[in-house]
């Protein structure tokens, strides 16, 4: 039978072959890059704000704790965002002509809420538990970095699928006692620990759900 193909075929076939399987790698390894980059999980970008809040001289600063502000974190799903009342307990004595905080007190006369532009914003089909988080001795530094150090707020972590489920499957990695939860400068050497043994001590103490049960698709998507 007449060969219709040139032998060299087989070879441009075979390396057609490898190439593809090449390029969708390759394009598979490039879209997951790009997933994780600042320009998708906006970590580091400080975002415009009606007001320029710093963190670092409130928390740092002036040594207010996070509570003070976010009320609910420790037993609500949300921790939320302070009303302007809230601002307006020291700006009513202090700063109370400056011009940056003309937002506020435009708000606070007008019971207008502030229109602040959200940082941490997880998707609607994922649930996530503030409360519940804090009750089980995760810090704040572990998701939202040292705030206290912050001019402007920012994204310090992703917040992906991959990075929560990175913690999910070793909860004893950033457990620390609950009395230091609110804490931003505390590592488990103050108390004479390490973190795998504090860490291990406290998932038993606490009560933490086994990696496979923090890892079931049920646990975060409701």
């Amino acid at each position: 039978m007449a060969q219709h193909f040139h032998r060299s075929m087989n070879t441009i076939a075979k390396v057609s072959i490898f190439g593809a399987v090449f390029i969708i790698g390759f394009g598979a390894w490039l879209l997951l890059e790009i997933n994780r980059s600042s320009n998708v999980t906006n970590v580091g970008i400080a975002l415009p704000q009606p007001v320029q809040f710093s963190h670092q001289h409130h928390v740092a600063g002036l040594g207010i704790e996070c509570r003070y502000c976010h009320t609910s974190v420790e037993h609500s799903a949300f921790a939320n965002v302070p009303p302007i009342s809230t601002c307006m307990n020291c700006h009513q004595q202090i700063w109370f002509g400056a011009p940056m905080l003309e937002p506020v007190r435009a708000s606070w006369k007008s019971g207008q809420a502030l229109e602040w532009n959200r940082v941490h914003n997880l998707g609607d089909y994922v649930y996530f538990n503030h409360g519940v988080h804090v009750q089980k001795g995760i810090g704040c530094v572990s998701c939202h970095g040292r705030v206290d150090q912050m001019q402007l707020i920012y994204k310090d972590q992703p917040h992906t699928m991959e990075w929560c489920l990175s913690c999910h499957r070793n909860p004893a990695q950033h457990i620390r006692p609950r009395d230091q939860v609110f804490n931003m400068t505390w590592k488990p050497e103050d108390i004479g620990e390490t973190q795998a043994s504090l860490g291990a001590r406290l998932v038993r103490e606490y009560n933490i759900e086994p990696a496979r049960k923090l890892t079931s698709c049920s646990t975060c998507h409701h």
